[in-house]
């Protein structure tokens, strides 16, 4: 597969949906709900269309994994495809929703069922962050690499809720208490592929949460592990793209963040 190619058109990609983004955030946005507090606008939909009619255009045999249209190309060309492009158009709509700047596009490519590119675009910032397998994390083209913090207190941590979580909140408000007595602080931004990056570049020192889905997670998956971090689901075995569940840290304070979360109090 012709790398640089691939590359250009994930930047075209990111780019060109960032703009819209970019531009349709403090406008009034046209609202529906895919759950009790999960949400979706017009603009996550149309970013979605332009990613994938960019990157069709540069490889038409290609399939997808996309949040608001999930698997497309399920019958004919690009159905048996190795390569695949996992998409989250808006990575926190409800930020988005509300005109509050934190919100990002994500884009991975996958091969073989290797993520082997990762992108994710805060365009508020224009703040590219991207990975290629074995060859490091950038910000802005920048080099980037996880923090050196090594004790919990001194940490900043970063987690998120899920959507079902008025359904029993005490077991994700368990884990919130013990991380607030015991970090150095905590945030809550809102976008899971936001908080992976942060971590990457050592803003976060460590991060958790329960129940993502693979979009939300795939480029930066590979952006923290690039750049030098740890991934793993709340057992401590290695993070698979379909596991829900996940601790990412920059490797030094894994343990400690995985001892707490499987306290039972």
């Amino acid at each position: 597969m012709n790398n640089a190619k691939l590359k250009r058109t994930l930047f075209l990609a990111l780019k060109k949906a960032g703009k819209l983004v970019r531009k349709s955030i403090t406008r009034r946005k046209v609202i529906s709900k895919k759950g009790e507090i999960d949400l979706v606008t017009e603009v996550d939909c149309a970013a979605e269309r332009l990613i994938i009619r960019t990157i069709h255009r540069a490889f038409p045999d290609h399939s997808f994994l996309a949040e608001e249209s999930g698997a497309s190309l399920k019958s004919g060309q690009g159905a048996n495809s190795p390569c695949r492009w996992i998409i989250d158009p808006i990575d926190g709509t409800t930020n988005f929703a509300h005109s509050l700047p934190v919100c990002s596009v994500s884009i991975a490519y996958e091969e073989k069922g290797v993520v082997k590119l990762g992108g994710v675009y805060d365009p508020t910032r224009d703040e590219l962050f991207f990975a290629e397998k074995g060859r490091g994390a950038f910000l802005n083209g920048t080099k980037i690499k996880v923090s050196k913090t090594k004790d919990l207190s001194e940490a900043l941590l970063a987690t998120g809720f899920p959507y079902d979580r008025r359904k029993d909140p005490d077991q994700y408000l368990r884990p919130f208490r013990e991380f607030l007595m015991k970090a150095r602080e905590i945030r809550r931004l809102g976008s899971a592929a936001i908080d992976l990056c942060y971590v990457a570049c050592g803003r976060f020192d460590g991060y958790w949460e329960a129940k993502l889905s693979p979009w939300d997670k795939a480029a930066g998956m590979l952006i923290l592990s690039e750049a030098g971090g740890k991934l793993s689901d709340y057992s401590g075995a290695p993070l698979t793209l379909p596991e829900p569940s996940m601790v990412a840290s920059n490797g030094r304070i894994h343990k400690a963040i995985l001892a707490l979360l499987r306290q039972k109090v």
